[in-house]
């Protein structure tokens, strides 16, 4: 009892060695991630293999209007863990509660505005994309289903953020393991036994997610030892809606700029034709497992950081930052090599295709270099987010998305004419995103922004 205690119990940032304690913390959000990713994988391996290619394209045409929906709500996720480490690391119980309560209300209304208001634009900008008529139907099917079904994916993002900005990074993996192997049963029953396609890969997603926003809700009301849960809480007060909007909004439109910009970029990709939207697909599964390690550590370092501005060891940030850079980059290293080692055998999973299992390893090789600089860049962004700056990584990424990544993309699509300039556009984005993030840290104006007065 007291073992399962403690592997549950909070992880104090402010003490230890920073790179066990980045690992500690690290580590489970390393492996939460896989199964995270696991929800979209096994989504494109069933319909792949037991539906076809176009039911592959039409999950991926649609799948950057939902990544833009998705960083908004996880913009209000990050924002609150912000703000309960640096209050964590404060020891400053009552502006955590206040901070908890704020975040569940906020994350109530953005998503039932989101549920009402989005599918009313799905078919229209699908249109606009360009999306090819033999897919358009079932991705206008996709989106809904899963609009429909926000709620679980904003709970799940504000209350699995809030948990891990608490100290606990173990909990929010067993709730994703839980709903991962649900979605994965879901997806034989519905898509192979009933063969019902993409509305099955779709009805078994939302499921699955309000099974874990429910998990993480019931762990929220365990941890009455470092918070309190209660209406008075839940009730908005301007100073934490200001902090939360201040942190949130800047996160969630930083993140938000990549998500415009890939809509605006998805008609180039639709203008190859639906072989290329089906390896853009698979490309990006395959991404967000290479991505994993650098997301982990860019969400660990967000929690360090916070706490141990919170608590004022400023020394102490730049130790773990450096040690952070360090260990992210040696695993995208790492996961790198395997994937493109393997490449071949994890691209034929999704398709039988040879035609998109070739392009799909070109596309990744161009790409291997950009993985590296951007595991430092993450790490880079997590600091100055965990310090209570998320103005500038907004400016800095709407920079990058106006000055490379949107330009690059159509000027080479237009000299090259092949789908690999995409690919070489997006590399150009990641080695500028290096530069940028290296250049706002320097600067050193997150060093003054901690929501915490002393």
């Amino acid at each position: 009892m007291l073992k399962t205690k403690k592997i549950f119990s909070t992880v104090d940032m402010t003490e230890g060695k920073p790179w066990k304690k980045l690992l500690i913390f690290a580590i489970p959000l390393l492996i939460g991630n896989i199964f995270q990713q696991m929800y979209s994988i096994a989504d494109a391996i069933f319909l792949g293999r037991f539906v076809g290619d176009n039911a592959l394209a039409a999950v991926g045409s649609s799948t950057s209007m939902l990544f833009l929906i998705q960083v908004l709500l996880m913009g209000v996720g990050i924002g609150g863990s912000i703000m309960v480490s640096q209050y964590l690391g404060a020891k400053s119980r009552e502006d955590i509660s206040y901070s908890v309560g704020t975040c569940i209300t906020i994350t109530t209304i953005v998503s039932l505005a989101v549920t009402i208001l989005a599918p009313l634009g799905t078919r229209p900008l699908l249109i606009l994309m360009s999306t090819p008529a033999e897919i358009l139907d079932d991705s206008v099917m996709y989106m809904n289903i899963l609009l429909w079904g926000i709620l679980g994916v904003g709970y799940f993002n504000i209350l699995s953020s809030i948990i891990r900005g608490l100290g606990d990074s173990i909990s929010p993996l067993y709730y994703l393991i839980v709903a991962c192997l649900l979605n994965i049963a879901l997806n034989f029953f519905l898509i192979v036994y009933l063969g019902l396609g993409v509305f099955g890969a779709a009805i078994g997603t939302v499921i699955a997610q309000a099974l874990s926003s429910i998990l993480c809700f019931r762990r929220l009301l365990r941890m009455r030892d470092v918070f309190d849960m209660s209406r008075h809480y839940i009730k908005p007060k301007k100073k934490y809606v200001y902090q939360m909007l201040k942190l949130g909004i800047p996160t969630g439109a930083s993140q938000a700029a990549f998500a415009i910009a890939m809509m605006i970029i998805q008609p180039l990709v639709n203008g190859f034709g639906s072989q290329f939207i089906a390896t853009n697909l698979i490309v990006m599964r395959i991404d967000g497992f290479i991505m994993m390690p650098i997301f982990s550590f860019g969400n660990a370092i967000t929690v360090f950081t916070g706490q141990n501005v919170g608590a004022g060891k400023m020394s102490r940030v730049s130790q773990g930052l450096k040690q952070c850079c360090f260990i992210s980059a040696m695993t995208a290293v790492v996961i790198l090599s395997l994937v493109l080692l393997l490449g071949h055998h994890i691209a034929g999973a999704f398709t039988e295709t040879d035609v998109v299992i070739e392009l799909s390893i070109r596309m990744l090789r161009i790409l291997a270099a950009g993985y590296i600089a951007l595991s430092v860049s993450m790490v880079l962004w997590g600091a100055i987010r965990g310090a209570g700056d998320a103005m500038s990584p907004l400016w800095g990424i709407v920079a990058l998305v106006m000055f490379v990544r949107l330009p690059s993309a159509f000027l080479l699509v237009h000299l090259m004419g092949r789908p690999e300039a995409l690919m070489i556009s997006n590399l150009a984005s990641w080695l500028s995103n290096l530069v940028i993030a290296a250049y706002i840290f320097h600067k050193g104006r997150w060093r003054e922004m901690s929501l915490v007065t002393r």
